[in-house]
């Protein structure tokens, strides 16, 4: 009698410490696509996979989440909700997961637009331009700025509208623009390149938009003579024709900047003298600007 109440009780205690066996998960395989359009979307999805029961907070669990084009996500059988973001488009279906395995496509009511710069004919390496999206009221193109992070060559969800779109190249190292003493040491700085478009995104279209910047990159040298050694330690100040400073001072020998097309000063200071010339930008010429450093003189260069 006591083997028998033994081998019960070990019965007993093995099945508290094993507990049932666990519930197998679902999985589920999502997609999305534009309006009238039946071609997945292959990037530039942020997914996300929320418990559809309200949480005390009046929030929803986040279960998981990817950045995948199709991601697949497994999770115990129940009501769930599927959300996905495509730049400042969105879309979410409530779903129901079971014992088989299942796909589900949401579509986003929106377009998109893919954005490329060049100079002339040569593209612009992506990481080479600043990209801000705006959303435009009565006479001002910029009166809501909606995107910021725009990187040349992704694909970029908008709702349907109207927008205006703000490009700016950026030159790596450069002096900097609107920043008083330039930029950081190898940091990517603002130039005065800028170049605006005005465009509407229908839903469920793919707009390619390709701005065209022109500009070019200029060294800055002091000389006593033409080609002759640059001077160091001289300042330089870049002026508009109307006489409006442009971004802030270059020190050096032959410090470099990029700028946009069009008519120029330069005033360079070395040894409390101050040596001035007027140039000309023209696009995709880089090259370099001498300022003859001689009393009274103003060359054109």
């Amino acid at each position: 009698m006591r083997c028998i109440f033994l081998f019960a009780l070990s019965a007993l205690l093995a099945g508290a410490f094993t507990g049932p066996a666990a519930a197998q998960d679902s999985a589920i395989r999502l997609s999305a696509q534009l309006t009238g359009t039946n071609a997945a979307l292959t990037g530039g999805l942020h997914w996300r996979l929320f418990g559809a029961r309200t949480e005390g907070d009046g929030t929803h669990a986040l279960v998981a989440e990817s950045y995948d084009a199709e991601p697949s996500f497994s999770a115990p059988a129940g009501e769930y909700v599927a959300h996905v973001a495509f730049g400042l488009a969105s879309a979410s279906k409530r779903i129901a997961l079971g014992d088989e395995a299942r796909s589900e496509k949401l579509t986003l009511n929106a377009g998109a637009l893919k954005i490329s710069g060049t100079r002339g004919d040569a593209p612009i390496d992506p990481s080479r331009l600043a990209i801000s999206i705006y959303v435009p009221e009565h006479n001002n193109p910029e009166a809501k700025l909606v995107y910021s992070k725009t990187r040349a060559g992704e694909l970029i969800g908008l709702p349907e509208g109207a927008y205006h779109v703000v490009s700016t190249y950026l030159d790596a190292g450069g002096a900097g623009f609107g920043k008083e003493g330039g930029s950081p040491p190898g940091a990517a700085a603002s130039t005065n390149s800028i170049v605006n478009a005005d465009i509407k995104v229908p839903a469920g279209k793919v707009i390619d938009l390709t701005l065209r910047h022109r500009y070019a990159k200029l060294t800055l040298k002091l000389v006593n003579a033409p080609g002759a050694e640059a001077l160091a330690n001289t300042n330089f100040t870049i002026l508009t024709p109307g006489g409006d400073p442009i971004g802030g001072e270059l020190i050096g020998a032959f410090p470099s900047l990029v700028l946009a097309e069009g008519e120029y000063d330069v005033i360079a200071r070395h040894d409390s003298r101050t040596y001035q010339t007027s140039f000309k930008v023209q696009s995709g010429l880089d090259r370099d600007v001498e300022v003859i450093a001689k009393d009274g003189a103003r060359q054109e260069n």
